[in-house]
C-alpha cells in the first residue's frame, strides 16, 4: 500500500470522529460544536429547511432538507477537505427503521446534481425531448418519480466536484480509485453516526463511474468501517474498464456495442426497444457476428455477411459499414446516422441530436448534444435550488458540475490490467446472502453499452436460489431517466428491490 493511500485511509478514519452538525441543534450545543470546527473552512454552516410537495398522483411529501458539508480532518484535527452534501429526510419518527440511500455520480469528476435534480430527488429539471437547449430555463418542478417516499436521500459530491474542495493545493491525492472510495465510505459512515442512523437499512446509488464506485464502497464500508449495506443500485455502470473501449483489433468492443446500435436503428424506424425486439440483435452479436469478426477483415465473404446484417440492424449505409468491415464505431454512428439532415447524435443517447457545426468537414468536431448541452441549465438549476430553496449560499466558490481537472488527474492504479469491480461485487454478494443489487442501463447508450454489463453478469454465480443480482434495461441512453416512462420503470424496479431487501433484513436469516 502506498504512503499516499495509507494517509488517505488515516484521514478517512479521522473523518468519522470529526465534529460537524448535520441537523438542527439547540443554540448552545450548536455554538459549542461550531467552536470546535477545524480552522480554514470555506463552506458556510449547514442549512436546514422544511418543504412540502404535492405530486401529480395526489401524494404529498413533507420533508426536511439539509444542505451543507462534512469537514475532513487528519488525526491531528487539521482540515484536509470539505465534502458537500444534500440530504432529504422524512419525519424523524421513522428514522431508525427507514431506509437511507447515498447517491454519487461518476466522471470521475461529476457532482451528484445529475441524480439529485434529474432522476430521484424531490425536484427535477425537465430534460426530456429529442434535443436539449443550453438556454433552457433552469426551473425545477416536483419530481413525480422521486424515491423520497420510500427512502431518505443523501447526495454526496466527491472532492473537486460540486462545492467539495480540498484544503490547500493537494486535492489530487483524493483523485484515485482507492482514495476516492475510502473517503466516500468514511463520509457515509460519518453521516450515519452523526444522524443516529446506523440502525437504518442502508443503500448506495451510483451512476456511471459512480456505479464503479458502488461495489468498492460496499466492501470498504463492510471491511474498513463496519457498516453493512442492504442493496446497491448501479445506473449505467462501468463494471470492467476492459470492456469499455478495447482496441479495434479486439472484437469485444464491436460485440458489446452492436445491440445499442441496433436499438438506435429501431428508434429511427419509430419502434421502441424492448427485450423481445432486442433478442435478435443480442443473439446475432454473440453468434454469427462474433464468428465473422474473428475471421478478420481479410475474409471478404465474412465482411459481406457483416455488412448486410449490420446495415439492416442499424439503418446505416451499407457502404459505410463495409468500409469499417462491420465494426461500426460509436463516433461514426453519431455523425453518419442523420448526416443528410446535418444533425449529430449524442453518444449518451442516440435518440437526442443536435446540429453538426461543420457538416462538410472531413472529420466531425462537435460537442455532445447531451453532456455539453445540459451543462448550463443543470448547473444553474442546482445552484439556484441550493441557494434559494435550500438556503445554503456559497458565494465564493464555483459549482463544479463536471470537472475536467479531476478527470484528467485521476489515478487509475499501477496494475497492468484495466480497473474492474467485478471481483468486489462477487465478494459482496458472496459475503452477505441478503444483499440485493440492481444494474440498470439504457438501450441507446454508446458510452457504457448495456450489453457489456449483460455479458459480465451472465458470468456471475447464482449465489443461492433467490435472484439477488438483476439487470434492467430501459428505453433511453446513459441518463435514461430523462424519459418519463423509463424514470417510472426504474422507480418501480428499485422499490421492489428495497421491499425484498427489507423483508430479508427483517427475517433475520440469510437468503439461501
Amino acid at each position: 500500500m502506498s504512503r499516499i493511500t495509507t494517509r488517505i485511509l488515516a484521514v478517512a478514519a479521522a473523518l468519522l470522529l470529526a465534529p460537524a452538525p448535520l441537523v438542527a441543534q439547540p443554540a448552545r450545543q450548536e455554538a459549542r460544536q461550531e467552536a470546535r470546527q477545524p480552522e480554514g473552512r470555506r463552506l458556510p454552516p449547514d442549512a436546514t429547511t422544511q418543504h412540502s410537495l404535492t405530486l401529480a398522483d395526489g401524494r404529498t411529501l413533507s420533508f426536511t432538507a439539509i444542505a451543507g458539508s462534512l469537514p475532513l480532518v487528519d488525526e491531528s484535527g487539521k482540515l484536509q477537505a470539505e465534502i458537500a452534501f444534500t440530504a432529504f429526510v422524512l419525519p424523524e419518527r421513522e428514522a431508525r427503521t427507514r431506509p437511507v440511500t447515498f447517491a454519487v455520480n461518476g466522471g470521475p469528476g461529476a457532482a451528484s446534481a445529475y441524480l439529485n435534480l434529474a432522476a430521484v430527488g424531490p425536484w427535477r429539471l425537465p430534460l426530456d425531448g429529442a434535443s436539449i437547449s443550453p438556454s433552457l430555463a433552469p426551473v425545477a418542478v416536483p419530481n413525480d418519480e422521486t424515491w423520497l417516499d420510500f427512502t431518505d436521500l443523501v447526495f454526496i459530491d466527491p472532492v473537486g466536484t460540486g462545492y467539495s474542495r480540498a484544503a490547500g493545493d493537494d486535492g489530487k491525492r483524493y483523485y484515485g480509485v482507492e482514495s476516492d472510495a475510502a473517503v466516500l465510505s468514511a463520509a457515509i459512515a460519518r453521516w450515519l453516526r452523526t444522524n443516529d442512523r446506523l440502525t437504518s437499512p442502508k443503500f448506495v446509488l451510483g451512476e456511471s463511474y459512480g456505479g464503479f464506485r458502488g461495489p468498492l464502497i460496499a466492501r470498504k464500508l463492510q471491511d474498513d468501517v463496519g457498516v453493512g449495506l442492504s442493496g446497491l443500485v448501479l445506473l449505467s455502470p462501468v463494471l470492467d474498464f476492459g470492456y469499455l473501449q478495447p482496441p479495434r483489433h479486439n472484437p469485444l468492443g464491436a460485440v458489446t456495442r452492436l445491440p445499442s446500435l441496433a436499438a438506435a436503428g429501431l428508434e429511427r424506424r419509430g419502434e421502441t426497444p424492448d427485450p423481445a425486439r432486442m433478442q435478435e440483435a443480442e443473439a446475432y452479436a454473440t453468434g454469427p457476428y462474433l464468428t465473422d469478426l474473428l475471421r478478420g477483415p481479410a475474409d471478404k465473404a465474412a465482411t459481406e455477411r457483416l455488412t448486410e446484417r449490420v446495415a439492416s440492424l442499424t439503418g446505416l449505409d451499407p457502404a459505410l459499414v463495409r468500409r469499417q468491415a462491420g465494426r461500426v464505431s460509436g463516433s461514426s454512428y453519431q455523425r453518419e446516422a442523420d448526416r443528410d439532415s446535418g444533425r449529430v447524435a449524442s453518444a449518451y443517447d442516440t435518440g437526442v441530436t443536435g446540429w453538426d457545426p461543420d457538416p462538410s468537414a472531413a472529420q466531425g468536431r462537435f460537442v455532445d448534444p447531451i453532456l455539453s448541452a445540459m451543462q448550463a441549465p443543470l448547473t444553474s438549476a442546482i445552484v439556484d435550488l441550493t441557494a434559494r430553496t435550500l438556503n445554503w449560499r456559497v458565494p465564493n466558490l464555483r459549482y463544479e458540475l463536471l470537472s475536467n481537472a479531476v478527470n484528467g488527474s485521476w489515478n487509475w492504479g499501477g496494475g497492468r490490467s484495466p480497473p474492474e469491480v467485478v471481483g468486489e461485487l462477487r465478494q459482496a454478494l458472496a459475503l452477505d446472502g441478503n444483499l440485493r443489487v440492481l444494474v440498470a442501463h439504457g438501450y441507446t447508450d454508446l458510452v457504457t453499452p448495456y450489453f457489456a454489463s449483460k455479458l459480465i453478469l451472465d458470468q456471475m454465480p447464482g449465489y443461492g436460489p433467490d435472484r439477488r443480482l438483476s439487470l434492467s434495461v430501459y428505453p433511453g441512453g446513459h441518463m435514461f431517466y430523462f424519459r418519463k416512462g423509463s424514470r417510472a420503470a426504474l422507480r418501480a424496479d428499485v422499490l421492489r428491490l428495497y421491499e425484498t431487501a427489507l423483508a430479508a433484513r427483517q427475517s433475520g436469516g440469510e437468503g439461501r
